[in-house]
Order: structure tokens, then sequence, then C-alpha cells
């Protein structure tokens, strides 16, 4: 790290503080805070919503996962325009038809008081989870080796990065957020070309980097579901679908996106934005997990001493911005990571705050407080929230596997348990409580034993689908019996 790169990040860190100062003077209500006034621009919503669900782990796992297994978990990308169909045209007319802070009230009207805690309840938990991966993967898997520290200092690097994006979030609201998504969305696609660029200019061309056959180590291509393949085209295709619509349709972050908008229209079209920017990042990165793996066979003496090519294949990257880069090139895609995880935590902190004042507090406070003590609230809560994801960071060492299996692990384990719920509300006009409780029960269970257990040979890519399909049956067939527990809405 030069003077330069240093210079880099700092820019970029005063940038992401001014940003939420210059919206703190400007933040008059909870719906200015939460929910940026309802009337933001479609490309901002869906550049911020690609930003927030591109985190550090995506960032880092892609060009990791294309050294080691190759580019079969890439097909995944062929699904985002299905998907993007069926968000624009079947979910989000149900999630902007009412003036709505948090997604999950949608939920009280069908499925009474227990359906909305079970949504929100769970929405807590998997993002806070999820926030709690990131501070680790960023701090761990990236800013220890490229500073060359001790890895001792991860819990210390964490609560830094934490504490900075805690204090523009909790200052600019959701205005704040978006904007520096905006910005980080930028940060992130100029930090992967800038990269691939730097290999093709050191291996002399394309053809030096692009690979000429399939690697020995990288899996066996299949299209359809084998029991010996980790991944094949269809489980990486249905893996994408499932999540996008499950995240779309159930996840506060993205929901709150949408009503941050004018309408269905508006919000439909940042679906677009998204899955237009999210292809890009998916190729880009794709393409850097090559130029990197040529690099390091190109020059295996500058590999960590002691490891292989196929050893640690999440850290490679890292390693390239730390010893390829040029002087301030390594400070932007140093500033293109951490871009990647402030994002989502900002995003993550604001959605969480929204949760916890409406559903929770607002929920069952008798009498509302004043614009200005909720707003003052919201920020106290956004604080709450940073610091409990900074306590939860060093669990996330615990779980086994690579980035992009950790992200599917841990990260989306209750994606299709929240869908579940929405899905029941939707498209199933019996539903009730009962069968809201024993949906949401048998969905995590089924997550839990296909992503951790494979249980009957199940491979963890089919958790999303099968924990989905579980709670659907379940949830629709005891919404058919009598039961005694009932739930009248508000």
């Amino acid at each position: 790290m030069s003077a330069w790169d240093y210079l880099v990040l700092a820019v970029y860190a005063a940038a992401m503080l001014a940003v939420g100062r210059y919206y703190a003077t400007r933040t008059q209500s909870t719906d200015d805070y939460l929910l940026g006034g309802r009337n933001m621009s479609p490309v901002m919503i869906g550049l911020s919503l690609f930003a927030t669900l591109t985190s550090t782990l995506s960032y880092l796992a892609m060009p990791g996962e294309m050294i080691k297994h190759g580019p079969m978990m890439f097909a995944q990308s062929v699904a985002l325009p299905l998907a993007a169909i069926v968000v624009g045209w079947a979910l989000i007319p149900f999630i902007v038809r009412l003036p709505v802070t948090s997604g999950y009230e949608l939920l009280e009207a069908k499925l009474g008081l227990v359906g909305r805690l079970l949504g929100s309840g769970m929405f807590l938990m998997l993002r806070a989870v999820w926030m709690a991966s990131i501070l680790y993967a960023t701090s761990n898997a990236f800013i220890v080796p490229l500073f060359e520290l001790d890895p001792k200092w991860t819990p210390y690097l964490a609560a830094a990065m934490g504490i900075l994006t805690v204090i523009y979030t909790a200052e600019g609201g959701l205005r704040a957020v978006v904007v520096t998504d905006a910005m980080q969305s930028i940060i992130m696609f100029a930090g992967a070309i800038a990269s691939v660029a730097v290999i093709q200019s050191k291996l002399g061309g394309f053809d030096a980097w692009w690979p000429a056959e399939w690697h020995d180590h990288w899996e066996v291509p299949r299209f359809w579901p084998h029991i010996d393949a980790r991944v094949t085209f269809v489980t990486a295709f249905v893996n994408m679908f499932v999540w996008q619509v499950c995240t779309a349709g159930s996840d506060q972050m993205a929901m709150q996106r949408y009503l941050a908008t004018r309408d269905a229209a508006a919000a439909r079209r940042s679906v677009f934005v998204h899955v237009i920017a999210e292809t890009f990042i998916i190729a880009l990165m794709a393409l850097v997990g090559l130029a990197v793996l040529a690099y390091f066979r190109e020059h295996p003496e500058l590999l960590a001493s002691g490891t292989s090519l196929t050893e640690q294949t999440d850290k490679l990257f890292p390693r390239f911005i730390m010893i390829g880069l040029p002087a301030g090139l390594t400070g932007l895609v140093a500033a293109a990571v951490l871009s990647a995880a402030m994002s989502s935590l900002s995003s993550g902190m604001n959605s969480i705050t929204a949760v916890v004042t409406t559903d929770f507090i607002g929920r069952f406070r008798r009498e509302p407080l004043g614009q200005a003590a909720q707003v003052k609230l919201a920020r106290v809560i956004s604080l709450a929230v940073g610091a409990t994801a900074i306590a939860l960071s060093m669990l996330v060492s615990q779980v086994p596997g690579n980035l992009m299996e950790l992200c599917i692990k841990v990260v989306n384990l209750l994606t299709s348990p929240i869908f579940v719920l929405f899905f029941l509300a939707m498209f199933v006009p019996w539903a009730k409580p009962a069968g809201a409780v024993a949906a949401t029960a048998a969905s995590v269970s089924t997550a839990v034993a296909i992503a951790f257990y494979e249980v009957l040979g199940i491979r963890f890519m089919w958790a999303g689908l099968g924990s989905l399909l579980a709670g659907i049956a379940v949830g629709t067939l005891v919404s058919l019996l009598p039961m005694p527990l009932r739930d009248r809405p508000r």
C-alpha cells in the first residue's frame, strides 16, 4: 500500500461520511428517514438494490469460485431475467399496494399478528447473521492479508468498518444509503475492470489469460442434476431463481426500496436496473477469477508461502490486489471491496431499523411518538444494530466451506422460509395463522437439514427450493384443518 492508495481510501471514507452528514440535515420525518419520502428515482433504487445484495461475500466469492471450481456456478446468471419478470408483475403490485413502512405489515391482514412477527423476526435473524458474515469475511479474507496483519486484528477491523458504516447510515437514513450505494456500485465496477485490465497488460493480452482448456481441478460440466455433482447448470439456475424471487418478495431490504418509489411501474423499473447491473457484475467477477487464476499460474512464486494454487482460493484475489496492482489502483480496488461490504451493511442496518421501529415498537406502543422522537429512536436503533452485527461477526468463522458455500448455507438459510409466508398471504385464500406457524417450522427444518446435513443425499444448492416447497405444502395443508390458533388483524 502506497501513499496514493491510502489517499484513495481516505477520500472514499470521507465521501461516505459527507453524504450521511448532508442528508442528516434534510431528514424531517420517519418517511424521509426510512423510505426517502417515497419518491426516489428507480435508477438510483435499482443501483442501490444491486449494491445491497452484492456484498463482499459475493465480490470475493465469485473469483474464488471460478478459480477453485470453474464456471458452473455462473450459470445462475441466466435465471435473472425470468426472476425479474416474476418479481415485477407477480409480487411488486402486492407489495406496493398499501403505504406501509415494513413489508411485514402486509402479512397481518391474512396471517394475523403471529404471521407478521414470524416474518419480521426471521428477517432480523437472517440479516443480523448476514451482516456479521460480511464484517468477518471482509476483515479476515481481505483487510488482514492486504495490510499483512496478524489475524488477531480481525475483530478490531470489523469493528472499525462497522462503526464507519453506522455513522453515515444512522445520520442520513435511506437517502444517504441509496446515494452511497450508487457511488459504491460504480466503484465496484471500476475495481473489477481495473483488475482485469492490469492482468491483461502484465500477461501480454487476452489470449494469455483466457483458458484454452478445461482445468483439471475444475468441476466436470453437467447440465442436469447429478448425485456426484456439487453444481450443475440446472441446480445453479434454480438456486438463483428461487433466491431472487424469495428475496425480492419477502426481504425488507428489497421491499423497502420498492416502497420508496412512486408506484408499481417505478418499482418494476428499479428491478430491471438491478438485474442488468447484477448480470454485468457476475460476468465481470467471473473474468476476474479467470484472470487471477492465469496470473498465479504464470507466477507461482508469488503465491503465499507453503500454499498451492487451489488452496485458499478465496484469498487469491485479495493477494493480487496487494502485490499485483500499481500504486493508486490498489486503493481503488480495495475501495471496491469495501464498497461491496459497506453498501450491504448500511442497507441492512436501515432495513432492520425499519422493521424494529414498525413491527415491534410501533405495533405494540399504545401512544405513538412524534416525528422528531421517531427519527431519534430510529437513529439509536441503527447504532444498536451495528453493534450487534459486530459482536456476531466472530461466530461466522465456525462455518466450513468456501465463501460461495457460506453465502448459500448461512446467509440465505431463512430466505425461502420468509417468502413462504408471503406466498401463503398472496396465493392461498384459506391460509391461517396456524398454517403460517407450521409452514415456518417445516421450511426452516428442511433448509437446515439440506444445507448442513445433506439429508437423502440432497446437496446444499437445493436448500432454497426444498425449504420453499416444504413450507408451502405444509402451510397450505395445515390451514385446511380446524385449529384453535386464531389471530385477528389489528
